[in-house]
């Protein structure tokens, strides 16, 4: 029985991959234009650092890492990117030369939950982080990224959904407030949500289940657990995401379920996703890079789901047609005439030309067919009376003329028509 991959991931094939790498280079074009930088961090990471930060009775950390133990080393496929880059952060001293340090990220991330439509066991995010600043003004500049990756990607139809947590004190406040609000009607929950009552009570705001959602909507929680400081922080948020011509909706039901969040957070929704509808999410966390062993530091990121991201654009795994038209092909009828091929797709190549040829021993009509299939932009048809006469026929699939070309001229002219 032949090999299939693994349950909850997924090849990405051509021509799909092309529309992958046309909307990760959209993304590093847009966080150019906003100063950041790339990082890369290891797919591997020490299981403590995200027990630290994510919490050890977080979903993730008790359902979802995927870990990894050799001797007595203990390691987990990363959940997210945050923790990481955060711990790189400190690792290399980053703070001493840096006072505001923008970085980005694109790769692949693991979770062991069920999978499901736009939720799978490896899944890739596009995302940021933005360390060294209290700034509410940066907290609305991630926003504001986020939304104009997603705009230039041509997307439309989200929802940029706010809420304040408020500083660690306040979450306190408010874990007390929903628990003396929940724990009353524990019984009409799901069992995932009876269990996070006691354990995290904020993931019981983000449960998918239709019963909890219902019980949860008609919930009261206002902002009286949240200090004056944190509220004129969200209201510096909320008038600097207006002045960046930002469209959002407050609500105060909005929380991220990671321990490592305060103040503000953000999710962007799209409708079409069904229940999983989010597209990205982010936040503050003005704690998380003294918790892992640098100095007080405020910190902001984001992170967009890039399967989601696809989904929304409305792209399924059949029927991707992404892949740019080819600049050349060269037929070569004959083995003289195809050894020839050769050294014209050597010379194409390094002028800059894509460029490709039909390597089996076909008819005209049958390459002409292939060269149509790649979309190729010109055509060279070389046989034995075009050797003989040191020329080549190029063909102009798109206008459908033809003309004969020296062999020593043969690049630049493809050069020409193909511009």
């Amino acid at each position: 029985m032949p090999f299939k991959s693994p349950r909850g991931t997924k090849d990405v094939l051509p021509p799909e991959t092309s529309l992958w790498q046309v909307v990760e280079g959209q993304a590093r074009r847009i966080f150019s234009l906003y100063a950041f930088q790339e990082v890369r961090t290891p797919v591997i990471e020490e299981t403590g650092l995200f027990l630290r930060s994510l919490g050890d009775l977080s979903d993730i950390v008790q359902k979802q890492m995927f870990q990894i133990k050799k001797d007595t080393d203990a390691f987990v496929l990363r959940p997210e990117a945050t923790a990481a880059i955060i711990r790189a952060y400190i690792e290399h001293g980053i703070y001493h030369s840096s006072q505001i340090t923008k970085w980005f990220y694109l790769g692949p991330m693991f979770r062991a939950e069920r999978p499901q439509k736009g939720r799978l066991r490896q899944f890739h995010h596009i995302g940021c982080e933005v360390i060294g600043s209290y700034s509410p003004c940066l907290d609305a500049e991630a926003v504001r990224l986020a939304v104009h990756i997603l705009k230039d990607t041509g997307i439309d139809g989200f929802e940029v959904v706010v809420n304040t947590l408020g500083c660690a004190h306040d979450k306190k406040r408010l874990t007390i407030h929903l628990k003396e609000l929940l724990l009353p009607k524990k019984q009409l929950f799901c069992e995932d949500c009876q269990a996070r009552m006691e354990r995290n009570v904020f993931r019981v705001l983000d449960c998918k289940n239709t019963q909890c959602r219902e019980h949860v909507a008609a919930l009261s929680i206002g902002t009286g657990h949240v200090c004056q400081e944190c509220l004129r922080h969200f209201e510096a948020v909320k008038a600097s995401l207006g002045r960046f011509g930002v469209s959002f909706k407050v609500d105060p039901l909005l929380v991220r379920g990671l321990d490592y969040y305060t103040r503000t957070v953000f999710e962007i929704k799209h409708p079409g996703l069904g229940a999983q509808d989010a597209l990205g999410a982010g936040g503050r966390y003005d704690n998380l890079v003294a918790e892992l062993g640098g100095p007080e530091k405020g910190a902001v990121g984001f992170a967009l789901g890039m399967e989601r991201l696809l989904l929304a654009k409305g792209v399924t795994d059949t029927g991707v047609s992404c892949a740019g038209p080819l600049d050349c092909y060269a037929i070569g009828l004959g083995d003289a005439a195809r050894g020839k091929c050769l050294e014209l797709l050597n010379s194409l190549r390094l002028a800059g030309v894509a460029a490709d040829m039909d390597y089996g021993d076909g008819s005209l009509k049958s390459g002409l067919r292939k060269a149509d299939g790649m979309k190729a932009k010109v055509c060279v048809i070389v046989g034995d009376n075009e050797l003989a006469k040191g020329v080549a026929v190029l063909k102009d699939m798109r206008k459908g003329t033809q003309e004969e070309v020296s062999l020593d001229c043969l690049t630049d002219r493809v050069k020409g028509l193909i511009c």
